[in-house]
């Protein structure tokens, strides 16, 4: 083995006995470089990436490029997962090089770390009209060696261009009215819905990405204009899609990372937590007004599929969720998930011809000569009987399928990722009335404030077979600070709260930017990177600067405090001058800031066994609300004298509900009819 072998992640792992002499990231091969006076070579990937397995495959695992790989470089691993503020300083060089990024990420350091020169996947042999990566290898050490001015000139380049990307454009706001109209937002989700494909849904054409923060924001807006019809189109038949479509697993639950074709056919066939943990809270969203039977299917079946095959650890350590399943299986992309026609015929004997029908599955495949299973040839549901027969056919084939050689399991336990399946999880189980789902989040919860902080409170990002690694980053924070407010209003448990206060307040001492406002993605002590990043853009997760405005705004609704209201409104400032340039990448930002301006605290008063309050709580979980703030109180609680529901308790020993915003409250409710004035 090579020095990965000590290391836990399975990405890592992957790698320990390739003849490459490879190296975690850190200060010793940093100083190997140095004194070896070597350009590195970085490779960053993770478990589940398909493209890394092949470029494995032919290049890291083969003895004649390993030989010239050890030769001429100091040679790195990093998985991206474990390591995402790494990731996201060479991914952000390769895009200032021209390059569209992705993963595998190739890219090629001095010594002292700061990137040359870069790409993604290069073939051996020379293919796909990309050169050899032995040609690439040679060829960029005689240049290190040959041309140190032109080395040296790309080298300051990319890094005077990685140090304005860390500026953001903040902006300085006056007067009492909003800092932007809330009408700009309208604006927004209207240009967004132009890029809409009206007939599969998706943004633009192949790949299709989710984007669930995307289709947040037009939801919101067709919540603020229920007569545009074009923004509740682009958003359910994004979601009829995708649910009938070969990006769902029909089997066992859950959702592919993205499609490669425009009809959401044919997937890239890892799954994510990060992406379910989305679609989870995207589909309550949405159902919470259609009532559709097809998202709530979908949910189910996704949050079934997390608590039997996601937690991760043994019953002693379990209670985490796990980051990802690959994509390949026995060296083979999707081979876990596809079918011939005669394997269905096989195990479904008489109901084949229903179920073939139905999902699509033909002698000639629908891809590569094998059957993806869909329903996006006929989506509409069919009815009770048809259904249920359907679902035990399915429990038939996965039960058969269950039988294959399963895909790679990335079990690591990342601090971000669990904090967007936490929040997703406790809000679903309120909202679909699952006890079991809201216990699986607060057995999530505790795992990582329990496992994963030091005595100090400082999270740690990544967790696996009993070791906490890596400092936290800003998306940890911000997304378990999100996750702790999500099981207060679900809880009612005050400890909720207060934890995440404290993630807060960690944030504030070692990540703020105190001269121009936002939170750094690294803390102040982080010591193994070139520079300091710092942004407010979406990619596959939503941006901890933008989560961050979100926490901020309920903080303020649920304490009073006029000191939240003032975090929110500089971190807002602090990011909104990009909005004159490309807002695409802005929406968590966009969303919560319209959170901001208009969030609305439900505060329910009364017995919680009793049956009036949990109808009061039904009625308000029933709708499609996404700026309420749920508070229960018990008819005795006591709020601070400073809230606008302080002294407000039970209308005629009845449960109430206080619905109040911009420090006042409304007349309050006692019928559950009456909350659907909330609209």
């Amino acid at each position: 083995m090579n020095r990965l072998g000590a290391e836990t992640s399975p990405y890592l792992l992957q790698h320990a006995d390739n003849p490459v002499h490879w190296w975690p990231w850190g200060e010793e091969a940093l100083a190997e470089a140095r004194r070896t006076n070597r350009p590195i070579l970085l490779s960053v990937g993770y478990a589940a990436c398909h493209w890394c397995h092949v470029m494995a495959h032919e290049s890291f695992e083969t003895p004649e490029v390993a030989a010239v790989m050890n030769e001429l470089f100091v040679n790195i691993k990093v998985d991206r997962e474990e390591r995402p503020d790494v990731d996201a300083i060479y991914m952000q060089a390769l895009q200032v090089l021209g390059e569209p990024g992705g993963w595998p990420l190739t890219m090629f350091c001095t010594p002292a770390g700061e990137p040359f020169w870069g790409g993604t996947y290069f073939p051996y042999p020379a293919r796909y009209g990309r050169p050899s990566f032995l040609d690439v290898l040679r060829g960029v050490s005689q240049a290190f060696h040959d041309k140190p001015d032109e080395v040296e000139s790309n080298r300051a380049g990319l890094l005077q261009a990685l140090q304005r990307k860390a500026a953001n454009k903040a902006v300085e706001f006056k007067g009492d009215g909003p800092p932007i109209p809330l009408d700009l937002l309208d604006q927004i989700a209207g240009r967004i819905a132009e890029e809409c494909d009206p007939v599969w849904g998706g943004v633009g054409q192949a790949p299709k990405f989710p984007s669930p923060y995307l289709f947040e924001m037009l939801w919101r807006g067709w919540l603020r204009d229920r007569s545009n019809a074009r923004l509740f189109d682009a958003v359910t038949v994004t979601l009829d899609r995708m649910c009938q479509g070969g990006i769902y697993d029909h089997l066992g639950g859950g959702f592919a990372r993205y499609a490669t074709d425009s009809e959401w056919l044919i997937p890239h066939f890892e799954k994510m937590l990060y992406d379910n943990a989305q679609l989870v809270d995207l589909l309550t969203l949405v159902w919470q007004e259609t009532k559709s039977p097809l998202y709530a299917a979908r949910i189910a079946e996704t949050c079934d599929w997390l608590l039997r095959e996601m937690v991760a650890g043994n019953a002693e350590a379990g209670g985490g969720f796990a980051a990802t399943y690959d994509a390949d299986s026995e060296g083979v992309e999707g081979k876990f998930y596809v079918w011939d026609e005669a394997e269905i015929d096989a195990a479904l004997d008489d109901d084949a011809a229903f179920f073939k029908h139905v999902y699509d599955v033909t002698a000639g495949g629908n891809w590569e000569h094998r059957n993806i299973l869909h329903r996006n040839r006929a989506p509409a549901l069919l009815d009770e009987a048809e259904e249920r027969r359907l679902a035990s056919l399915r429990a038939k084939l996965k039960a058969v399928r269950d039988e294959r050689i399963w895909p790679g399991w990335d079990d690591k336990v990342l601090a971000d990722w669990n904090g967007l399946m936490i929040a997703a999880l406790a809000n679903a189980a309120v909202v679909f009335r699952r006890d079991d789902w809201l216990a699986a989040a607060e057995r999530a919860w505790r795992f990582v404030m329990d496992r994963m902080r030091d005595e100090h409170g400082r999270l740690f990002h990544s967790w696996r077979i009993g070791k906490r690694l890596h400092r936290g980053t800003l998306d940890d924070y911000a997304n378990l600070a999100r996750a702790g407010i999500a099981l207060f209003e679900a809880t009612g448990e005050a400890r909720h709260l207060d934890e995440a206060k404290s993630l807060v307040a960690v944030l504030d001492r070692h990540f703020a930017d105190s001269a121009a406002g936002g939170y750094f993605i690294t803390a102040d002590d982080a010591a193994d990177l070139i520079v300091r990043t710092k942004h407010c853009h979406d990619n596959a997760a939503p941006a901890g600067n933008g989560t961050l405005l979100g926490v901020f705004a309920r903080l303020w609704t649920l304490d009073g405090d006029e000191a939240w209201r003032g975090k929110a409104e500089r971190q807002f400032a602090a990011f909104a001058g990009e909005l004159e340039g490309n807002f695409f990448p802005l929406m968590t930002l966009l969303n919560n800031y319209e959170l901001m301006q208009s969030a609305t605290e439900l505060v329910i008063v009364g017995d919680p066994a009793a049956g009036e309050t949990e109808a009061l709580r039904r009625a308000v979980y029933a709708q499609s609300l996404p700026n309420k703030i749920v508070r229960r109180l018990a008819p005795d609680a006591l709020l601070p004298a400073h809230h606008p529901a302080a002294g407000k308790g039970l209308v005629d020993g009845k449960p109430a509900l206080y619905a109040c915003r911009n420090m006042s409250c409304r007349p309050p409710i006692v019928d559950a009819a009456g909350v659907e004035l909330l609209q």
